[in-house]
């Protein structure tokens, strides 16, 4: 029995080194894998029921096998030859599956599988393919700037790392260049690293640039095939420098020349439109013939109202190539008359003028007291109430910051003036004794009572507005007393008496003093009864008009009726006359 075992093994290793039977129907099978990844090969053989063992092999360059992997069907044990390449990286599961981790391109080879039965042996090939995606391609060693009609290398497109190695296309705005003579010149080459096996592909672009290429973008990519097929990679865009000579001279003035002012510093700055742009130019001034050599900006500091005129600029080397620009520079004058602190007596007339001198229309706002008025300020007669701070402010709209503003604080002196009102109680038990003053600085109020009775209030003032208040006393005099209000200012010293009956006397009360307010509402109503009545005058001497040139043309017409009647009496003794003599 033993023998006859041992006779059997002997026959299948003859087997598994000669030539093995391959299974009708099973062709070439092959598996792509990615580089990195886990290639899986099935074993795509039905497993006999009289299996003895599955092996795996791979065949070299010369056919010769290797054995790699080993499993027995009866003891479920898995053993792997000792191959250095794939040392850990194996792994054959019951189906005979075959598993090599981080596949390598080295790993590409033709493996075979072996299913070994007592009388035969099974085989199904596999071919493996290993990919290896490229790196993104990148632009390198890229031109610093490129000029207009001159071929230069614009710069290299490298991708690393391949297998199986790609190709590289140029492209400028999403175009693909091709090799022009003189104006597109591409060079290609790869190299393969001799220990990984990838590819490194390497694309050179020579190029001939206009001014179309200002802001155009250069691209490359790199086509490979991966496990699933074609695929293409894109680098990033570049974008580079395009050098032109000047085409075009412009000059700029800063801040912008409608808003120039005196004072303010203007800077010209001028401009070449080829690229690099000129670093020099001449400057020319209004009035000056000969050019200023400067950088492209030139600057002028506190200009007045004499620099208004025309200013160009030109390349140095090409004077024709000017360019030029008119400015203006805005003043603005304003004189007050008077100014500044004016005092002034309660009456005068004080004549206010506010002159302006600009280089255009300005506009006038006249304040009192941070108040606008209506229209400027008219002083044929001073009151207190024109006292105050009054600003003179004009402003040209369109240039910013171009102000002027000047400030007349007047001041309306007076010396007091007093008037005195009494006024009894309804109730009939006190009487109220007011002191209306007037006058600036304001005066001070001083009672004085000559007699006797009880002083009920004595302190109780209004405010001071306008020059104007007044002192408040109320009493309950017993028998006849008199009042003095004493005012006094820097100006005078002013006193005033007032004789008050007893409380017990009755007597005629004075109206009080009438305020401003009113006697502005008093003024108005004035006013109006006088247009009324000078209204009603012009339509009296009117109608008088009418009557008087009515009843002269009735006059008239009447002298022409006994005109006509005296002509017919007359004619009438005539004919009587007549028949007379007739007779």
């Amino acid at each position: 029995m033993e023998s006859k075992r041992a006779s059997s093994c002997r026959l299948l290793f003859g087997l598994l080194i000669s030539a093995a039977v391959l299974r009708p129907g099973l062709g070439w099978y092959t598996v792509n894998s990615a580089y990195g990844d886990t290639i899986i090969m099935p074993c795509r053989l039905d497993v006999p029921q009289n299996l003895m063992f599955g092996k795996w092999k791979y065949e070299k360059p010369d056919g010769s096998p290797v054995f790699i992997a080993f499993r027995s069907s009866t003891k479920k044990s898995v053993q792997y030859d000792d191959v250095p390449e794939y040392k850990d990286r194996l792994s054959l599961s019951e189906n005979y599956t075959l598993s090599i981790s981080n596949a390598r391109i080295s790993d590409e080879k033709r493996f075979v599988c072996m299913l070994v039965t007592e009388d035969n042996v099974f085989e199904a090939p596999t071919i493996v393919k290993v990919f290896k995606q490229p790196s993104k391609p990148e632009i390198v060693s890229k031109a610093l700037f490129l000029e207009t009609e001159q071929l230069k290398k614009l710069g290299d497109c490298i991708s690393e790392d391949s297998y199986p190695d790609g190709n590289i296309t140029w492209y400028r705005n999403g175009k693909v260049l091709h090799p022009l003579e003189g104006a597109v010149v591409i060079i290609f080459k790869k190299e393969m690293d001799p220990v990984t096996q990838l590819y490194t592909m390497t694309s050179t672009l020579e190029y001939k640039t206009s001014k179309a290429d200002i802001q155009m973008p250069f691209t490359c990519s790199v086509t490979y095939y991966g496990p699933t097929g074609q695929k293409t990679v894109y680098s990033d865009q570049a974008v580079f420098d395009i050098y032109y000579p000047t085409e075009q001279v412009t000059i700029q003035v800063l801040p912008p020349k409608n808003a120039i002012k005196e004072g303010d510093n203007i800077t010209l700055r001028c401009l070449g439109n080829g690229n690099p742009p000129p670093e020099e130019f001449l400057f020319y001034l209004p009035g000056q013939p000969e050019g200023i050599r400067s950088s492209n900006t030139y600057t002028l500091t506190d200009v007045r109202r004499n620099a208004t005129g025309d200013y160009k600029c030109s390349l140095i080397d090409k004077k024709s190539m000017i360019a030029s620009t008119t400015i203006t520079v805005h003043y603005l004058d304003l004189s007050l008359n008077p100014s500044g602190e004016v005092t002034r007596q309660i009456g005068d007339a004080l004549p206010v003028s506010c002159t302006i001198s600009a280089s255009r229309n300005a506009t006038v706002v006249w304040m009192k007291d941070n108040i606008r008025l209506r229209s400027s300020p008219t002083f044929s007669s001073l009151h207190y109430q024109d006292a105050g701070n009054y600003v003179c402010e004009t402003a040209l709209q369109e240039v910013e910051g171009l102000k002027k503003r000047e400030s007349l604080t007047l001041i309306v002196e007076g010396k007091p003036q007093i008037k005195m009102t009494k006024k009894t109680d309804p109730s009939g038990l006190s009487k109220t004794i007011i002191c209306h003053v007037e006058g600036f600085p304001k005066p001070a109020i001083q009672w004085t009572i000559t007699g006797s009775g009880s002083v009920i209030n004595q302190t109780e003032e209004s405010p001071y507005i306008n020059g104007r208040y007044y002192s408040k006393i109320i009493i309950s005099p017993e028998e006849n007393v008199t009042l003095t209000c004493t005012a006094e200012n820097q100006l005078e010293r002013t006193v005033n008496s007032l004789n008050v009956s007893a409380i017990s006397i009755p007597e005629h009360d004075e109206a009080d003093e009438i305020s401003d307010e009113n006697r502005e509402k008093v003024n108005d109503q004035a006013k109006l009864i006088v247009g009324i009545v000078v209204g009603l005058l012009l339509a009296a001497l009117v109608a008088g008009v009418v009557y008087w040139l009515y009843m002269k043309k009735s006059k008239t017409a009447s002298k022409h009726v006994n005109k006509d009647l005296g002509n017919m009496e007359e004619n009438k003794k005539l004919e009587e006359n007549n028949h007379k003599t007739e007779a």
